[in-house]
């Protein structure tokens, strides 16, 4: 696979030969460096609208971010670069996948992106959004074949996109305008990563273009692991055939890439509830280190056919996508037709370490199996030796009760198909824009997992190992650091949507009316699989013919639950946009949307064991209702848009939080929510100076819940406040600015006892050009080494002084070459 990344990366090259370019002449176009040295015209929004219109027409907040700005974000990951959306609330602390996404106080009761649909170039990479552990940024990579990112929020997205009622991030890729490319070699200063990108485009003939583009990367990455965390890539390309009144083209990509996943990890704690004081342990560091570790490797788990197989952990999170699809616009009559269609093969594995508890190391045995013991390392370098004086364990005494998350995927292919059709008539003296369209779409979702309780110690570097519970007698409790193998789960189940929506917008004069409708209706069949209490069996797993307590524990797969019902909704959405004047416009929505309930109310009391059907109907989607007034004003060099907001939801989800013994389980939340803030968004250019930012003020609340003391409480870490600004300075020789994003401060849980603090977190920026086509690029990520804690687990402040976080990496420092051609 690496050679196959390294040889097409050297392809363009073959490409930029004379005889090519001599080839073309004729007509004259903008360059691969002259458009990287131009600002991106984002004066039109595509995403989320019947037809492609000028912002200030158009009754959406929508906002985008052109590729140039994007890499002086510093940090290319997909939950990085939606951080600095206007209203976007991503929780990236996870590493690259894994990231948690809501927009405008709707509540983030679970993990991933409910209320978003992330797309690549109009469809969906994933149709759910909130598939445990397998969020739709697992699946996405940022690579120089996006040409910009455009969002749209709210609005018509509850009706031109399936479980999107909150709204749609859409990248948009290059498709040959340009000619010519460029290759980048990237490489961090003070952490382990080599990275390779290159982008070629261009016409082979006056009506056919092409684009193609990737990445290759190796690394440990931007925490002390102690192992190659990141290595793989991707490649994409796509051709485009142009004729009169549209284009035909063709797409696809391929994406063969492993991440680290970082989970929570040991934090102190100290203060009160209303004023903590969070800091690093000693021995551990929260921005820097990480439980995931070369001294946990190789890990044994039962399949669910009854094998023994084997997995390690520093495979990490495996993506692997091979996806081919079309679009096309052509006319018929006075009809404009649109159809984009993909498929995408989608698989890979998963394998991280998942702390679920704390526990003092000298009281480990007492606490696991109520008897007395020792404890020893059970992985590294010192396997096998006795841990003499647990108290002072690398400094800290804390050992940490670890769930081992082993995920093979089958399959989350999906196949989408968008037709629609449009036509304006000439009505009263206006223009009448109507729209119909059908939605078809499949979501597999198909994975064993297996959840393994181990032991292991709080130390960072990338050497943190599992730990052996040793009873009086030498007999062990645990078996190589494993406690227990005794959860293990299938899922099997397809989901099927068909959605026909229409759209009319009138515009007379300055005045526009629009309205549209979605009509959702979906099928969910399959199959689940658990554990049942007596099906467990004993497994020598290390063949030495004494059986350890731990490998009496193997879980099997034997309690099966069919799955097997329909749901459906209708999504409206009514709207009116004033432009005042050629610079000013001023927009009111009002929306119905809903989120269909996916993978995450399987193996819960919703479903019939039985039937397979739904225990309530009332929650086979959850609703949200929203309102929009909104102002735009643009002129040359300056633009603001300012939007008011308010949102209902109903929801019905999976929520991991500590239970009553402060070990992290899953519980089932029914709860109602409100929304009410404010969004702002603006830009000024003054010579070569300019600033963009955006804040977003929100006031939620829990309106609906099971228990009534949470009723009037704001849902957990939804700040006040989040925002972002990037000031800039560029001239011809180099550009220097900076890209700052924060928080105000939040609650940790539902019950609003322990503060979370807020942070800004400043990304700086140097690029040079020492000469024509050339950029040398130096940049820094958490320039001032922010504690940015984006979770913690705890609802009080821990009597233990130590609470389970999730941080963003602190400093980190990268340079770039990229060479345009």
């Amino acid at each position: 696979m690496r050679s196959l990344y390294l040889g097409v990366a050297l392809a363009p090259l073959l490409f930029a030969t004379p005889s090519f370019a001599q080839a073309q002449q004729a007509p004259a176009r903008q360059t691969a460096w002259e458009a990287s040295r131009t600002r991106a015209n984002d004066d039109v929004v595509v995403t989320g609208v019947a037809k492609a219109r000028d912002r200030l027409d158009s009754a959406t907040s929508t906002s985008s971010i052109d590729d140039v700005d994007v890499l002086r974000i510093g940090n290319t990951s997909i939950n990085a670069i939606f951080r600095t959306i206007p209203g976007i609330r991503a929780e990236a602390g996870s590493g690259e996948t894994l990231g948690n996404y809501t927009i405008r106080g709707l509540p983030m009761v679970s993990t991933g992106a409910k209320y978003l649909q992330f797309q690549e170039d109009g469809l969906p990479v994933l149709q759910i959004g909130d598939i445990v552990a397998f969020t739709p940024d697992h699946f996405m990579r940022f690579d120089f074949n996006v040409a910009q990112i455009e969002s749209i929020r709210g609005g018509s997205a509850s009706t031109f996109a399936s479980n999107a009622p909150g709204g749609v991030i859409n990248l948009i890729s290059n498709t040959g305008e340009v000619e010519g490319g460029s290759v980048q070699v990237s490489t961090g200063l003070d952490y382990d990563s080599q990275r390779v990108d290159f982008s070629y485009g261009g016409h082979l003939s006056d009506t056919l273009r092409f684009h193609v583009g990737g990445f290759y990367r190796e690394g440990e990455g931007v925490r002390d692991i102690g192992f190659e965390g990141h290595r793989g890539g991707q490649l994409r390309f796509n051709v485009t055939k142009d004729f009169d009144g549209g284009f035909f083209r063709i797409e696809g990509k391929l994406l063969d890439d492993r991440v680290p996943i970082y989970q929570s990890a040991p934090i102190a704690v100290s203060g009160t509830n209303d004023d903590p004081s969070y800091g690093d342990l000693p021995g551990f560091s929260i921005r820097e280190g990480s439980l995931t570790s070369r001294n946990i490797g190789v890990i044994p788990y039962m399949t669910p056919d009854g094998t023994v197989a084997e997995t390690d952990i520093q495979d990490g999170s495996h993506a692997l996508v091979r996806s081919i699809g079309f679009q096309t616009r052509f006319n018929l009559g006075d009809w404009t037709i649109t159809e984009h269609m993909r498929f995408s093969d989608q698989s890979g594995d998963q394998f991280f370490n998942f702390p679920v508890g704390l526990a003092p190391a000298a009281s480990l045995p007492l606490a696991f199996g109520g008897r007395s013991g020792t404890i020893a390392y059970a992985s590294g370098p010192q396997r096998g030796q006795a841990i003499t004086n647990p108290a002072s364990l690398n400094g800290n005494g804390v050992i940490a009760v670890t769930s081992l998350v082993n995920s093979q995927v089958d399959s989350l292919n999906n196949f989408t198909n968008d037709l629609r059709a449009s036509r304006v008539w000439a009505v009263g003296g206006g223009d009448l824009t109507t729209t119909f369209g059908v939605y078809n779409a499949t979501q597999d979702i198909a994975f064993d997992r297996q959840q393994i309780t181990a032991f292991q110690d709080v130390v960072d570097g990338g050497n943190s190992a599992l730990v052996d519970i040793i009873n009086t007698d030498g007999t062990r409790r645990t078996q190589d650091g494993v406690y227990s193998w005794a959860t293990n789960a299938r899922t099997d189940v397809e989901y099927r949507i068909l959605a026909p929506y229409a759209s009319l917008n009138y515009r007379i004069g300055r005045l526009a009316l629009g309205g549209s409708v979605r009509f959702e209706t979906g099928e969910v069949r399959g199959e689940t699989f658990g554990n049942t209490p007596t099906s467990s069996r004993a497994i020598d797993i290390n063949g030495d013919g004494v059986l350890s307590e731990a490998e009496q524990t193997f879980g099997q797969t034997s309690s099966r639950i069919p799955v097997n019902y329909d749901y459906d909704y209708t999504s409206y959405s009514i709207s009116a946009n004033y432009r005042l004047s050629q610079s000013y416009s001023t927009f009111a929505r009002y929306s119905s949307g809903g989120r269909a309930a996916g993978e995450r109310i399987l193996r819960t009391t919703a479903i019939n064991p039985a039937t397979g059907g739904l225990t309530n109907t009332d929650i086979s989607y959850d609703p949200v209702d929203q309102a929009e007034v909104g102002v735009k004003f643009r002129t040359p060099g300056l633009f603001a848009n300012v939007t008011g907001f308010w949102a209902e939801v109903g929801e019905t989800n999976q929520q991991l939080r500590p239970d009553a013994n402060g070990q992290t389980a899953f519980f089932l939340v029914t709860q109602g929510y409100e929304a009410i803030g404010a969004e702002f968004e603006g830009g000024i250019q003054r010579g070569p100076f300019s600033l963009t930012g955006s804040a977003t003020l929100t006031s939620a609340e829990i309106t609906e819940a099971a228990d009534p003391a949470l009723i009037g409480n704001t849902p957990r870490r939804q700040a006040d406040m989040i925002f972002a600004m990037m000031p800039q300075y560029e001239t011809n020789l180099f550009t220097v600015g900076a890209s700052l994003v924060g928080t105000t401060e939040s609650f940790s849980q539902d019950v609003n006892q322990l503060v979370m603090p807020g942070y800004t977190t400043v990304n700086a920026f140097l690029e040079v050009r020492p000469m024509e086509r050339v950029v040398v690029s130096l940049y820094a990520t958490n320039l001032l080494d922010e504690i940015a804690l984006t979770e913690v687990s705890a609802p009080t402040l821990p009597a233990t002084g130590v609470a389970l976080a999730r941080a963003l990496p602190g400093r980190n420092i990268s340079a770039s070459l990229r060479l345009f051609f």
